[in-house]
């Protein structure tokens, strides 16, 4: 199980890392069409969501990475599970039924990684 959470931790890094990063460099106008969710969001709401997934990311890895604080690892995949399911909401809240598959997908996948890494804190 480990190495399955390992695998998730780097593919979630990497797709949190990758999305909040875009919402941080990007204006909401250049957002837009990808993400039509960023009008009922100020600008700094969608930079503090951006920087949330942007340190989330970071969370997943580096600790574990150094042997410190290791505690962060499931801390931060809970924190991007919670993430998941404002973005659940927001899309229901939306009728966007068909943008639901990605952020139930990446709700599990966190809360996979959290209660493993929770599991071997002892």
């Amino acid at each position: 199980m480990n190495v399955i959470a390992w695998i998730l931790q780097i593919i979630l890094a990497l797709l949190f890392l990758g999305a909040g990063g875009t919402k941080l460099t990007q204006s909401k106008d250049k957002l837009r069409p990808m993400m039509g969710w960023v009008d009922d969001y100020s600008d700094r709401g969608v930079k503090l969501i951006a920087g949330l997934e942007v340190l989330g990311a970071i969370g997943l890895i580096l600790p574990h990475v150094l042997g410190i604080a290791e505690a962060v690892v499931p801390l931060a995949a809970t924190g991007l599970a919670l993430t998941m399911v404002g973005a659940i909401m927001t899309h229901i809240r939306l009728g966007e039924m068909d943008r639901l598959a990605v952020p139930i997908i990446t709700l599990a996948l966190t809360l996979f990684v959290a209660i493993e890494r929770f599991s071997q804190l002892s």
